[in-house]
């Protein structure tokens, strides 16, 4: 069973800060502890001998301890609200140190870059490999969104393909929803241009649309029963599904998408559609792994 907890990832940049301030928001809707992880690892092969005395290793827990400390004051500026605070530095490398806190949290949040390699390289390369391996939904953040009045009203944007892999990121953005008071955009973009085709075919068939409107329909099946108070919009368009998820992110306060789409195989572990988006939308983007995929992974 999964812990009641949020995990964030801060490393000293402007950007993990922002993400930590959008975990404690998320936090305070759920009533949820917050846990700040920072990491002090330092790579096999670190200057000459590579061997760390009893003071360098203290020098750096200081320092991560002072990343954390900075990251808390500024969370709690920013969202005075949030509950249980908890804090850690760690000697491990910081991918498989989320990947093997996703195991018990209900979400890893990432900001979407960070000090880069010469620091930590936490971010950033980071968020890609953690949204690949991750056994809950990672959160990638860009910018200070947390308390942005304006971005607050907007809704929660949900990419639908009509395959199993998008049931996950459906639940929780109406979930997301839901606890936020606004109305979700069920997104289902369809194009008729192939792997090395730059020109689409001529006209969307009316059977094609169809099908579509459809195969939108039957995923959003039964949420208005379970929702009625989240008023849903539903967008069909004749489009690459990356270039509408991002052209209607900015319409939206939080993005939801699966790891991979209908087209993508079994075990897959990140779609070509989830990993663009991961690097196109400025707008907070949750990317959902369903369970099948998690249990290949482990």
């Amino acid at each position: 069973m999964n812990e009641q907890a949020i995990v964030a990832a801060v490393d000293g940049s402007a950007v993990s800060c922002h993400a930590a301030g959008w975990a404690a928001a998320e936090a305070v809707l759920r009533g949820w502890r917050l846990e700040l992880v920072t990491s002090v690892y330092v790579p096999t092969g670190w200057g000459p001998g590579a061997v760390l005395v009893d003071g360098e290793m203290d020098w750096l827990r200081q320092d991560g301890e002072r990343i954390l400390a900075e990251a808390v004051r500024i969370v709690r500026l920013a969202v005075p609200e949030v509950p249980e605070i908890t804090t850690t530095v760690t000697f491990e490398p910081i991918i498989s140190d989320l990947i093997a806190r996703s195991k018990r949290a209900h979400m890893v949040v990432v900001g979407s870059r960070g000090q880069g390699a010469l620091r930590r390289g936490l971010l950033g390369s980071v968020s890609t490999a953690v949204t690949r391996h991750a056994y809950c939904p990672v959160a990638v953040i860009h910018s200070w969104s947390a308390v942005d009045p304006v971005s607050a009203e907007k809704p929660v944007l949900v990419g639908v393909d009509g395959s199993e892999n998008s049931v996950p990121a459906l639940e929780l953005a109406f979930e997301e929803a839901a606890r936020r008071g606004v109305g979700v955009t069920a997104l289902h973009a369809w194009s008729d241009v192939g792997i090395g085709m730059e020109v689409p075919m001529m006209g969307w068939d009316d059977t094609i649309r169809e099908q579509e409107q459809t195969a939108l329909a039957e995923s959003l099946a039964g949420y208005a029963e379970r929702y009625p108070e989240v008023p849903v919009r539903r967008i069909l368009v004749q489009d690459r599904p990356v270039r509408a998820l991002v052209d209607e992110s900015d319409n939206a306060q939080l993005v939801v998408v699966g790891s991979h789409g209908r087209g993508g195989f079994t075990g897959m572990l990140l779609g070509s559609t989830s990993n663009a988006v991961l690097h196109s939308v400025e707008t907070p983007l949750v990317i959902v792994r369903r369970r099948a995929d998690q249990e290949q992974t482990g």
